[in-house]
This record gives structure tokens, sequence and C-alpha cells, in this order.
């Protein structure tokens, strides 16, 4: 398994940022595709994820009408839009083969891989 992200950078709060996953070593269209981050002193936390078929998007409450989510299963690619960015949106951001999990009215998103890739950093000036 070979995750490839891209695209972060320093950007101003209320800035946008576009972050790429490249994946490889696995059938890609198998699973559903999630992007994940890490603040510094924090626990990975679950941002955005999208079905194997691009049919439906899921987002973390942090981060709804603020994010979308793509992909380009041609491509093997997973694509992160970040509109209205906010100081605490600061993290590395990984992307991962994804998979969920319901509990009660919750849907639980996870990663698939514990091979994760580089990720990129993401840093929100206020």
């Amino acid at each position: 398994v070979q995750l490839v992200e891209s695209g972060g950078g320093l950007v101003q709060a209320g800035g946008s940022l576009v972050l790429s996953c490249a994946a490889s070593g696995f059938t890609f269209g198998s699973y559903a595709m999630g992007w994940f981050r890490q603040a510094p002193g924090k626990q990975r936390e679950f941002v955005a994820a999208i079905s194997w078929n691009g049919g439906k998007s899921y987002y973390a409450d942090t981060v709804k009408r603020r994010i979308t989510i793509t992909s380009e299963n041609a491509k093997n690619m997973v694509v992160l839009q970040m509109n209205s960015q906010k100081p605490e949106d600061t993290a590395v951001y990984y992307c991962n083969a994804a998979g969920s999990a319901r509990v009660g009215d919750t849907l639980l998103w996870s990663y698939e891989y514990d091979d994760w890739g580089q990720g990129t950093q993401v840093t929100v000036s206020s």
C-alpha cells in the first residue's frame, strides 16, 4: 500500500487549500477513501470520507460545510477541498482507505491500512 499526500501549506484564516492523495497497492474502487488529520499532541482524527463509487460523502462535524471530498477512481486519487480555514484546522493530513461502523445514530470512521503516507502539513495562521 502506498499513499502519497500533497498540497498542504501555510494559509491565513479564511483561506483555502486543496489536498490530493494518490493511492496504490490496493483495489482503489473497492474501498471508501478517507482523510484523517493529526494535530500536535493530539490523536489522529477522522476528517472526511467518500464512498467507493463517489456517490456519498461524510464529514466530521468540525469541518462540515467547509470541506469537500471528491475522488477520481480512474486516477486512484482523492481530493480534499478546504475552504474557510481556521487555526484549529492546523494538522498533518493523511489519506487512507476507510471503513465505517454504525453505533446508534452515529457513523464512526476508521482507517483500513496501517501503512500511512508521510502526510501533508496544513498550517492556518490567525
